[in-house]
C-alpha cells in the first residue's frame, strides 16, 4: 500500500515514509492512496483469532511491499500482548471495549502499533527517531508503556504544568530509559503552540527524526482499523444482519478508520455517532461535514499538536460523495439523554459507561432503524476504562467502577525533574541533550 497527502494526490509514498515524515510537507495528512480489498483475510478470521494474529495478517496484506509476512507477525505480536473484549448485552447488542490494554487507553493499540513500525523501519534504515508528544496524562502513559525496549527510538513528552503523571521514573533517560518527560511552565494550549513551532522548523524535524505520537500519524491510526475487522471475526458466526457500530465522535479518528475498514472491504451498514459542530445532520437529516465548505488550498497547515481527523474523513467523502450520507449516522444528543443513556446501560446490563460512551448509546436509540430491527446489530465501542470517569459515573448512577490494579499507579502524580518555559529553544536544548546521550 501506498499513501498520499489529502492535499496531493499525487505524490506517492510507502508506509515508512509516511510514518517516519509523518506530515505532508503541503500542510496534508497521510491517508491511504487507493483501496484495498482485505476480504479474503477478513472471511477467513473467526472467534479463536487472537487480536495479534489478526493484525499480522492484515499487516502483511495492507504493507506487503515493505512488511513480510514473518516481520508482519513480528510486529503485531511486540505490540498486541492484549486483545479488545468484545461482550454480548443483548440479542442485538455488543460491546467491544478498547481499554483493556496498559493504561486502560484505547491509545494504547495504536502507539504500540506504531511504535513497533517505526522501530523496524528505523532498524532497516539504520536511523533514529524522537517521537513527540503533547500530553495532559493519558498520552504519556502509552508512549512510555510502548517505548520501553526499543533501542531505535526516544521519546520527548511536553506536560502542561502540573499534570505529570502515569509513568515509571525508571523510564526516563537521566535513568538508562527512553523518554524525557518535562513539565512546559504553561497550559496544553501552550504546549500545543511549542509542538507546532518546532514541526514548521523542517531543519530540526529532519536533523533529529521527528515525528508525532498522535493520530496525525497514519501509523497511529491505521491499527485502529483492525478494532471493527475482530469485531466482525466475533460476529460473522452469530449473525446475518446488518451491522452497525456506536461511536463517540472524539477527533474522529475511530470513525476515521471504521471508513477504511469498509474502504477494505469490511461488511458494514453504518456508523452511528453524536453530533459536534463540524460532523452535524444537514436539512434532511443526512451527514454533512461543514469545514468541508471551506477549500483546502485556504486552510493552514495541520497543526501537529492538535490533531482532527476531518481533513481524512472529507477525503473519504470526496472520493466517495455517498459514503457520508449512506454509512455515517449522527445524532444530537443533549447531557439529559447522556445521563439517561448511562443510567440505562448501568440499570439494563451492569455496564459502567463514560459520558463519550453513553452519547454513543443514546445516539444509537435514536437511529431506530438500527436499533430497533431484530435483524440489525449494534457494537458499542467503548474507548477509555470507565474507572478514568468515575466521579462522572457516581453522580450518574450512584456507583463508580473500581480502579483495576494495572491503572492505580498511573493516576498518581510524578515529580517533575525537567523543567522548561513555554519556548522553542527550550526544546532544541532538550533535543540537542538527547542527541548526545
Amino acid at each position: 500500500m501506498q499513501f498520499v497527502s489529502t492535499r496531493n494526490n499525487k505524490e506517492l509514498i510507502s508506509f515508512s515514509q509516511a510514518i517516519t515524515q509523518c506530515l505532508g510537507s503541503d500542510g496534508g495528512l497521510y491517508v491511504p492512496a487507493y483501496a484495498e480489498n482485505l476480504a479474503p483475510w477478513i472471511y477467513y478470521l473467526n472467534e479463536t483469532t487472537s487480536f495479534s494474529s489478526l493484525a499480522g495478517a492484515l499487516t502483511s496484506a495492507l504493507i506487503k511491499e515493505e512488511f513480510s509476512p514473518i516481520i508482519s507477525e513480528a510486529i503485531a505480536t511486540k505490540a498486541f500482548p492484549y486483545n479488545p473484549a468484545f461482550r454480548q448485552l443483548d440479542n442485538n447488542l455488543y460491546t467491544l471495549d478498547l481499554f483493556t490494554g496498559p493504561s486502560g487507553s484505547h491509545k494504547d493499540f495504536g502507539v504500540s502499533y506504531l511504535a513497533a513500525c517505526l522501530e523496524y523501519t528505523l532498524l532497516m534504515q539504520d536511523k533514529y527517531a524522537v517521537v513527540f508528544g503533547i500530553s495532559d496524562g493519558e498520552i504519556g502513559t502509552c508512549v512510555a508503556q510502548a517505548m520501553r525496549g526499543k533501542t531505535r527510538l526516544k521519546s520527548v513528552l511536553l506536560y502542561a504544568k502540573g499534570t505529570l503523571r502515569g509513568f515509571d521514573p525508571q523510564d526516563c533517560v537521566w535513568n538508562g530509559g527512553n523518554i524525557y518527560p518535562v513539565e512546559v511552565d504553561g497550559s496544553f494550549e501552550d504546549c500545543s503552540r511549542l509542538a507546532g513551532a518546532v514541526f514548521a522548523d523542517t531543519g530540526l524535524v529532519k536533523e533529529y527524526g521527528l515525528t508525532l505520537a498522535n493520530t496525525v500519524n497514519i501509523g497511529r491510526l491505521l491499527p485502529q482499523t483492525f478494532f471493527y475487522i475482530y469485531a466482525f471475526s466475533r460476529l460473522k458466526g452469530k449473525v446475518f444482519g446488518d451491522i452497525f457500530y456506536a461511536l463517540a465522535p472524539g477527533n474522529y479518528g475511530n470513525l476515521v478508520a471504521g471508513l477504511y475498514g469498509w474502504k477494505f472491504s469490511l461488511p458494514v451498514n453504518g456508523f452511528i455517532t453524536e453530533c459536534t459542530p463540524a460532523v452535524t445532520v444537514d436539512s434532511f437529516g443526512q451527514c454533512q461535514v461543514l469545514d468541508a465548505v471551506v477549500p483546502l488550498d485556504k486552510r493552514g497547515p495541520t497543526d501537529p499538536g492538535s490533531p482532527s481527523n476531518l481533513e481524512r474523513l472529507e477525503e473519504v467523502f470526496f472520493a466517495n460523495p455517498a459514503v457520508l450520507k449512506g454509512l455515517v449516522y449522527p445524532s444530537p444528543v443533549s447531557e439529559k439523554e447522556r445521563e439517561a443513556a448511562c443510567k440505562e446501560l448501568f440499570i439494563k446490563y451492569g455496564m459502567f459507561a463514560d459520558g463519550e460512551t453513553a452519547g454513543a448509546y443514546a445516539a444509537a436509540k435514536k437511529h431506530t432503524d438500527a436499533f430497533q430491527s431484530e435483524d440489525s446489530t449494534i457494537v458499542l465501542v467503548s474507548r477509555d476504562h470507565p474507572s478514568y470517569h468515575a466521579e462522572q459515573i457516581r453522580h450518574w448512577c450512584g456507583e463508580a467502577p473500581t480502579v483495576p490494579d494495572r491503572i492505580q499507579p498511573l493516576l498518581q502524580p510524578v515529580v517533575p525533574e525537567r523543567r522548561i518555559p513555554a519556548d522553542k529553544a527550550a526544546v532544541v536544548r532538550i533535543l540537542e541533550e538527547l542527541g548526545r546521550l
